[in-house]
């Protein structure tokens, strides 16, 4: 049958089979028989043009998404370009030619506020925006590559503010960890304070990735923000959590308790835990990645170069850690004294530095 009704939606799909041309299933998106055939029609059309005549077919913006998030399996950033691929299906329609999407009719689909129903629509930040655009603009590009679209459309980006950075003194953060309740809560701020790891690193840590006697950590390619394994070295507060962590250790070295009984990954860190125990020590606006601001702030407060900090962290470029500079003891201090000579001379030879009145 060319085209059916799927019976719990009312959808019409199609079902297109030909010699010469490849199987096609998809929905139209449309309740309407009469429009639902009409797509069928110029599908079929496109796709016997293009076994007879070698004519690129135009491909769907469903076909490309697809294929984006195919390669990007794997990836720690999939489950949010899932979400916003998931949203711009919503708005662009997921039969919609890619080759017909313009700069225009993508800069007017992007969200511009929150759509969580249990709180309050809020405006986007412009690094929130600028994330949709990078998901639906990877698709463009491998579309082009793909010789599907001559070219993609230009997108703007919005000018995001400076980089945050807030971080709080050893002091206060023994504060915090003393007033965190949960104990696999604890346990994991105070690696992640004392080793620089970022939430999704300590979240997939699993125990095979642990080396105790050597003192050392890895993050694995696939966990990776930057896509690259690297090597965590271990201190002293990190090889204590770990060592009791691992005792009890199943899948991952990062686990809480259920209501059973059993242990359960991770899925994201307890905010509203970590927000209770900040109240306690007396600060405000403190994020479970400003443990990371923090370690990299104690860093270059105690002379970490920013060269082995970058490594230290697994930054890609030293212009993100530049950030964490002017907390750092100036390299110029000692070239200040090669220009000094009033404090050379003799104490009866100065004049001094009075002026008339």
């Amino acid at each position: 049958m060319p085209i059916r009704k799927n019976a719990s939606s009312g959808i019409w799909w199609i079902d297109i089979r030909a010699q010469g041309i490849p199987r096609i299933r998809r929905s139209t998106g449309t309740t309407d028989r009469q429009a639902a055939q009409e797509y069928h029609d110029r599908v079929k059309a496109e796709l016997w043009r293009s076994a007879k005549f070698g004519e690129e077919r135009d491909h769907t913006f469903d076909e490309a998404a697809l294929g984006m998030l195919k390669l990007a399996e794997g990836q720690t950033s999939y489950d949010k370009k899932v979400l916003h691929v998931t949203y711009w299906r919503s708005v662009i329609g997921e039969n919609t030619p890619v080759r017909s999407l313009t700069a225009g009719k993508i800069m007017q689909g992007l969200p511009t506020h929150t759509t969580n129903k249990h709180r309050k629509a809020t405006p986007l930040e412009p690094a929130t925006k600028n994330r949709y655009l990078a998901t639906i603009k990877r698709i463009l590009n491998l579309a082009h590559a793909w010789g599907w679209i001559d070219r993609v459309p230009k997108l703007s980006r919005f000018d995001e503010p400076d980089k945050r950075v807030r971080w709080e003194p050893p002091s206060v953060i023994a504060k915090v960890l003393e007033a965190l309740t949960l104990e696999w809560m604890r346990d994991i701020c105070l690696v992640a304070v004392a080793t620089g790891m970022r939430e999704d690193e300590l979240r997939s840590l699993e125990p095979s990735h642990v080396d105790l006697p050597r003192g050392n950590a890895w993050v694995v390619s696939e966990n990776a923000k930057s896509g690259y394994a690297r090597s965590v070295p271990l201190n002293a507060d990190a090889i204590e959590v770990l060592q009791r962590r691992l005792l009890k250790a199943k899948k991952y070295v990062f686990e809480r308790p259920s209501v059973d009984g059993k242990t359960r990954k991770i899925s994201q860190v307890d905010a509203r835990c970590l927000r209770r125990a900040c109240e306690v020590a007396g600060i405000e606006d403190f994020h479970f990645h400003d443990f990371r601001h923090t370690w990299a702030s104690w860093h270059a407060q105690n002379g970490t170069p920013l060269m082995v900090l970058k490594d230290l962290g697994g930054w890609e470029t030293i212009e993100m850690v530049q950030r964490y500079a002017h907390l750092s003891p100036s390299h110029l201090a000692h070239h200040a004294q090669t220009v000094t000579f009033w404090s050379q001379q003799d104490q009866k030879e100065k004049t001094p530095l009075v002026r008339a009145a």
